[in-house]
């Protein structure tokens, strides 16, 4: 099998179709309800913008205990929904200290555990060898021969994927993300011993003022 670092590579090399963030989230919704063997999740960022997401705003907007209260209202909803879908594994890479945001997406995936999700946590110095001078991508495969590169700006606001079809690619990568996900730790496990005693988030003057263009949230969640 290749290095992993360089079917990492191929995946940001490899040409392929631009969705826009709705076409990509259409596709997603229609392929992952009929993925062979699930979802599965690479995510290596810190810093994500997600205004369509009620407790996330709360976060940023120093309400902390509002916003943890509102994801415990989604856990109900969440086990419902997963009850009924294909497997969804996710190996989170995490920096420390954790940002604001990772902070508060660390618990959205302890919920999300709860509910049905298996997420798992590996700290990046075990990915430092795979990264070359690049971080890892965020990718999401869906079957033996279906791969998304999700992209974001530059404030981590989500603005599509790139489609990648090509069996002889979406191996590998899925076999790499496999032995990420293998070394991984539980996140409700992590959470509860890392996470959960830190004290609130603080969020800086400057992400608070790139709210305003991003008015729109649903309260929503995106599996």
């Amino acid at each position: 099998m290749a290095h992993a670092g360089d079917i990492f590579d191929e995946v940001r090399r490899a040409e392929a179709p631009v969705l826009s963030a709705a076409d990509y989230q259409a596709e997603f919704t229609e392929e992952f309800e009929r993925a062979p063997d699930g979802v599965w999740k690479l995510e290596r960022a810190q810093e994500f913008f997600e205004p369509d997401v009620a407790s996330w705003r709360a976060m940023m907007a120093g309400d902390w205990d509002g916003s943890l209260a509102m994801l415990e209202e989604l856990r109900e909803f969440l086990f419902t929904y997963y009850k009924t879908r294909p497997e969804a594994r996710r190996i989170r890479i995490v920096e420390t200290p954790l940002t604001p945001y990772l902070q508060w997406e660390l618990h959205v995936l302890a919920v999300r555990a709860t509910a049905g999700e298996r997420p798992r946590v590996l700290h990046a110095d075990a990915v430092r060898e795979l990264e070359r001078g690049a971080p890892l991508p965020e990718i999401v495969v869906l079957g033996p021969s279906l791969l998304y590169e999700v992209l974001y700006d530059e404030i981590g606001a989500h603005v599509g994927a790139r489609r990648i079809t090509d069996p002889g690619l979406v191996g590998p990568c899925l076999a790499a993300i496999r032995q990420l996900y293998g070394r991984g730790e539980d996140v409700r496990a992590y959470v509860e011993r890392e996470v959960a005693p830190l004290p609130p988030p603080v969020i800086s003057e400057s992400a608070r003022a790139l709210l305003p263009g991003y008015s729109h949230h649903t309260g929503t969640i995106r599996p």
